[in-house]
């Protein structure tokens, strides 16, 4: 009997992180951490789940962005979808009437992304693997088929992404049981948003470096000698054997080559989450070269590719690389970054691009250019659904994960029955239940109480009044 999908279901989901500071930067200062969710059901029981990350107003005009993609979805056979996944993404975002108004960019993209992620969420349940283990047991034919790869065939051909996925074939098995033994490396951003204080910070980057952490990142772009001053307290601690009981890392070891790793091995990222223009950014993180920093995180606006390659050219001689890919909006954008040498480490965003068929194309893409990717984890959900594309990248694209590290905020993962986990290396667990998916799945009762704006949270908190959030 052939499976139906018959409705699905959008909410607008939003925590109010603001009152804490968590999330907060130099562009966005009042971060409500929040989810365009949808979940598409069938007549058989099967569901799948799938999420954008925004913060705050503007996630319902996401969720009815949502609403139009996903009700065509209604009344396909999911398992047509399967069969081709690449060719499933095509037709996504193929209505162009909706095309327009991206394309392939902007809100439509966003909620292409959850879509898609619902599906490939409902895929991974139907096959009764989490979504990694979906990808990695794919033969290499039926992963270029899942693949992007409109518009980027200039760079990366499915006949070159066939013959890099064969090439990587033969270790695959060993990778796996390393990757699930060890875990995958992070970094942890929640020690550095600039709403904390200085006693919060230097609290939060000792309970990290107990944890087993030794990458730190902090926001900067306010205030540059006050950025310097706290660059220097978050060095003072990382950099001091003494709060190393259990030893530290060689800073000349493999894994932190080109890092700007301290005495203890301690690497520290900086953010600036677009704030400059291009010869600020310059001038500006020159000034921070005193604290190490690996690289500067979006230095300038995300669609500048130039502007970038100018930044990690004036910047080499001072040994801070440029990072960037969390506002990238497409698969193009990250050709052009690798075309131009534009950074020195790619950050994915899961739901950014529009969900894990075009995440595949810049997996991808990155492995022929020798970019270690790093993905963008700072916000509801990210951690959960990240941890499943840098697996698939190590084991079955890369095959590598020494010098990569995905981010971890401690924020917000209790909402979610498969949420993900952090071993004592400080490390990612790699996510192993059957019934998970993509991981994203939440509980009903987070919905309801933070459903906005008729959630309980919500209405407790407006006390009748209407809120601006």
């Amino acid at each position: 009997m052939t499976t139906r999908i018959t409705r699905f279901e959008t909410h607008d989901i939003r925590f109010p992180t603001s009152l804490t500071g968590d999330g907060a930067d130099a562009m966005n200062t009042d971060c409500d951490y929040s989810s365009a969710y949808v979940t598409i059901y069938t007549d058989s029981g099967l569901i799948g789940h799938g999420m954008t990350f925004t913060i705050g107003r503007g996630t319902d005009i996401v969720c009815h962005a949502i609403r139009e993609l996903a009700g065509r979805l209604v009344g396909r056979d999911p398992e047509s979808f399967f069969e081709d996944m690449g060719k499933t993404w095509d037709w996504l975002c193929s209505d162009s009437q909706l095309r327009w108004i991206g394309p392939e960019k902007g809100v439509i993209h966003l909620a292409t992304a959850a879509v898609n992620n619902a599906l490939w969420d409902m895929f991974a349940r139907a096959r009764g693997k989490p979504l990694w283990k979906l990808i990695v047991d794919m033969t290499p034919e039926e992963l270029v088929n899942a693949t992007a790869f409109r518009y980027i065939t200039d760079v990366l051909t499915r006949e070159e992404a066939l013959a890099m996925l064969k090439a990587k074939e033969a270790g695959k098995r060993e990778r796996e049981t390393l990757v699930t033994k060890v875990g995958y490396p992070a970094y942890i951003t929640s020690a550095g948003w600039l709403g904390y204080s200085d006693e919060k910070v230097a609290r939060l980057t000792k309970e990290a470096l107990a944890s087993g952490f030794n990458h730190f990142k902090m926001k900067v772009g306010t205030d540059l000698k006050d950025d310097l001053r706290r660059g220097k307290m978050i060095r003072s601690i990382i950099d001091d054997p003494a709060n190393y009981p259990s030893g530290f890392k060689d800073p000349s070891s493999p894994e932190l080559a080109g890092k700007n790793a301290g005495p203890t091995g301690a690497v520290l990222m900086i953010d600036a989450n677009q704030v400059w223009d291009v010869p600020q950014a310059i001038e500006y993180v020159a000034g921070l070269a005193e604290i190490k920093p690996w690289f500067i995180e979006e230095p300038t606006a995300p669609d500048d590719v130039l502007g970038h390659a100018a930044i990690r050219r004036a910047l080499k001689p001072y040994g801070i690389g440029v990072a960037t890919g969390e506002h990238a909006h497409n698969r193009m954008v990250f050709k052009q970054l690798f075309q131009v040498e534009a950074i020195d480490v790619c950050q994915i965003d899961s739901c950014r691009l529009a969900g894990v068929s075009e995440v595949l194309s810049v997996l991808l893409m990155a492995a022929k250019f020798g970019i270690p990717v790093c993905p963008h984890a700072g916000g509801v959900g990210l951690c959960e659904y990240v941890i499943h594309l840098s697996v698939i990248d190590y084991i079955a694209i890369s095959g590598t994960m020494e010098r990569n590290v995905l981010e971890f905020a401690d924020h917000l993962h209790e909402h979610f029955p498969y949420r993900c986990t952090m071993n004592e290396r400080g490390r990612y667990n790699v996510p192993s239940n059957p019934k998970e998916g993509y991981s994203i799945e939440m509980y009903k009762e987070s919905i309801a109480e933070f459903e906005w704006p008729n959630g309980s949270y919500w209405v407790g908190a407006r006390g009748g009044k209407v809120l601006s959030t």
